[in-house]
């Protein structure tokens, strides 16, 4: 009777943490910030992701279009203010960056956004910019090397 008790237990237990493992799998970002129930995750202390944001069409739509971007990226130039990928529009439509911007801005609103068609239509440009310390997060979320 105790051993069936224990299984019991250990099965609601297992069963309990599969469901939180799934239903939360998002808990913790690429770089390890951790989320609150809300699904706000702060990261360098004043930016914050909200994961909530985007409904799961959403979600899968925009990690399928960050993928591409970052994929087919050509050139990552630093700025002063943040970061610029750069695209050949063969490989990423502006279309597709508005999209993306569309989306990224709905949980992570902190980002100023900058979309340029530039060299008579040869070069799409998506420049990301914020306040004091978005390089370092920049660099964090999109696996790029600090210069120097």
């Amino acid at each position: 009777m105790q051993n069936e008790t224990k299984n019991k237990k250990a099965g609601i237990l297992a069963a309990s943490l599969s469901i939180v493992s799934l239903g939360l799998g998002g808990l913790v970002t690429a770089t390890g910030q951790e989320k609150s129930k809300s699904g706000v995750v702060i990261v360098e202390g004043s930016y914050y992701c909200n994961t909530k944001a985007l409904n799961a069409t959403e979600r899968a739509r925009h990690k399928q279009l960050t993928e591409k971007l970052l994929a087919k990226r050509r050139e990552t130039v630093e700025t002063a203010k943040g970061y610029e990928f750069q695209y050949t529009p063969e490989d990423v439509s502006v279309a597709e960056v508005a999209e993306w911007v569309v989306a990224e801005g709905k949980c992570c609103p902190f980002f100023d956004f900058h979309i340029d068609l530039e060299n008579h239509g040869s070069l799409v440009c998506l420049r990301l910019t914020g306040g004091d310390g978005i390089k370092a997060f920049i660099r964090s979320e999109f696996g790029l090397q600090a210069a120097g």
